[in-house]
């Protein structure tokens, strides 16, 4: 891009307000800049784009206005406040190094845009229910202090022709406008293998309008996180369009345990049984577990109590089977 259609774009972003795209363009002039050996004259621009954002130290990123999506997009996406912070998801090494490298990418995005690289911001989760792969993607956002915006299937994808590739286009608008985590649940519904023999025409129009527009770069190097339950219904040529793809598996009885630990502050909890405690979270999601774990707690604050029992634990354990059976039952 030439200076003066660097210098445009800065004042049409200015003029539209979108101080992510002014800073971005910015950043691009000072990059220029250095690589044409003026790095006095790229550090004043870099240093000034850090004083407008009124930043210190690293780069953390553009303040995100959490607005909640209007128009066409209130049905598509859901604005969700993450409530769970890394530390709070039992991981393995093999899915925690990459996370943290993940995130490191992203703080320090600017200084890789400065000098010509960007950071990974396609990911996967693959793995059965309650291995954590929503509960992470929240964790993402909160350790990015961006909105996690989860896409509803149910208005996305229709039977119309041509209306849901249209309306993946629109989400997709978004994720270059407002800087976020777009979390794509069941993502097999969108990205069924194309060869499959049940599959439409015009499904296959959306795989091919999710696959373009993945390839699209934008400034905001917004995070779009698929999550899948069946990995094999997938089409292949998705795989290199994520730059990370993550496999979950549900927590282990040790997991259960260190979950519950984690979660369990400021209670006591002498002589807890754990293996019926892990007996009664078979088959919960990390969130459930640690819902239960909450509940737990708070009944022992009311009861004025300074610990918690395996009774206490097991008991929302179990109401949270309870609830899931529930539901389960309702969607046959």
């Amino acid at each position: 891009m030439s200076n003066t259609k660097q210098i445009l774009a800065m004042l049409k972003s200015r003029a539209s307000g979108d101080d992510e795209l002014f800073y971005s363009i910015a950043l691009q002039v000072a990059a220029s800049e250095a690589r044409q050996g003026r790095k006095t004259t790229a550090t004043e621009i870099r240093e000034a784009v850090q004083d407008a954002r009124g930043e210190t130290g690293q780069s953390q990123g553009v303040a995100i206005p959490f607005g909640t999506p209007k128009g066409d997009l209130a049905d598509l996406l859901e604005l969700k406040k993450p409530r769970f912070k890394l530390g709070d998801v039992v991981l393995s090494d093999s899915i925690r190094d990459p996370l943290q490298e993940l995130i490191r990418e992203q703080l320090r995005r600017d200084w890789l845009r400065e000098h010509g690289k960007i950071p990974n911001k396609r990911v996967l989760f693959v793995g059965p229910p309650g291995s954590g792969k929503t509960m992470t993607a929240e964790a993402l956002a909160r350790q990015l202090n961006l909105p996690l915006y989860v896409i509803r299937l149910e208005s996305l994808i229709t039977r119309f022709m041509g209306e849901t590739a249209g309306k993946v286009r629109l989400v997709f608008d978004e994720v270059s406008r407002q800087r976020g985590v777009y979390l794509f649940d069941e993502f097999d519904a969108v990205g069924g293998d194309r060869s499959a023999t049940n599959d439409v025409a015009e499904m296959r129009r959306v795989l091919n309008t999710f696959l373009q527009l993945m390839e699209e770069e934008n400034s905001t190097d917004s995070l779009v996180v698929g999550a899948t339950n069946h990995p094999a219904l997938l089409d292949s040529a998705l795989l290199r369009r994520f730059d990370l793809v993550l496999e979950f598996s549900p927590p282990t009885p040790d997991q259960v345990k260190t979950l519950i630990k984690s979660n369990i502050r400021p209670m006591k909890y002498p002589n807890i049984a754990w293996k019926k405690v892990c007996e009664a979270a078979e088959n919960l999601s990390q969130s459930e577990i640690v819902r239960a774990v909450e509940d737990a707690v708070k009944a022992a604050i009311l009861d004025e109590r300074d610990r918690v029992t395996t009774q206490d634990l097991t008991r929302r354990l179990n109401d949270r089977n309870l609830m899931r059976e529930a539901f389960r039952q309702r969607r046959l």
